[in-house]
């Protein structure tokens, strides 16, 4: 398992490099971190993120399918969806339609 700080520091990294319109998935950054079975680390590091001095842009991390399952993590359950909303990206009953049209995968990209 990765060292939690250093981890969180280094997937904060790769998530501000998501462009404004883009998603990328917690599954992703692991892979692209080089620890594909810490998906769910990536998203302990995402919640920690609010904390952050840096204003981490968390809402464009979604699940492998484009679920809003972080959406909890936010001031209010609908603030994940309004501001991808506001970037320009469709989502319908918390989920992001045409996914691989927003899709940012720091493996192909990076």
């Amino acid at each position: 398992m990765p060292k939690s700080q250093d981890f969180f520091n280094s997937v904060w990294a790769v998530v501000l490099l998501v462009p404004y319109g883009k998603v990328t998935s917690y599954g992703a950054i692991a892979r692209y971190l080089g620890a594909s079975k810490s998906s769910r680390i990536v998203g302990y590091a995402m919640n920690a993120s609010h904390q952050n001095e840096t204003k981490i842009p968390a809402h464009r991390v979604v699940n492998r399918n484009g679920l809003l399952t972080g959406k909890f993590h936010f001031e209010t359950n609908d603030m994940m969806q309004i501001l991808l909303e506001n970037e320009g990206i469709k989502i319908k009953n918390d989920q992001i339609e045409d996914f691989e049209k927003y899709f940012w995968d720091p493996n192909l990209e990076l």
